[in-house]
């Protein structure tokens, strides 16, 4: 297990798309995403990597709840999130 740094967020888990058109629009829409998270104040760490045609592995390191929090108010008003917003989401979230 990762140590996490007082106050530190960690995100991980997957997101599970139904059908290729899901994944599509993950696959449009993720570097865009990408790069807008890793320019986010407080973002350690953002990785979002394909691991099957449906399926991508998500890990998410944020310094502190703040950050993670304004991530995530970001993340709801984006074209990622209009996008992706009913794909399915399996994450654990650990810290603050």
């Amino acid at each position: 297990m990762t140590r996490i740094d007082a106050g530190e967020v960690r995100l991980s888990g997957w997101l599970i798309c139904a059908t290729e058109a899901e994944a599509a629009a993950v696959r449009a829409h993720l570097p865009d995403h990408l790069a807008l998270t890793r320019a986010e104040p407080g973002c350690l760490s953002f990785q979002v990597t394909e691991a099957g045609p449906l399926t991508w592995r998500v890990e998410e390191r944020f310094r502190d709840g703040a950050a993670f929090d304004a991530h995530q108010a970001r993340t709801r008003a984006s074209a990622w999130y209009a996008a992706t917003a009913g794909i399915r989401r399996q994450y654990q979230v650990e810290g603050n």
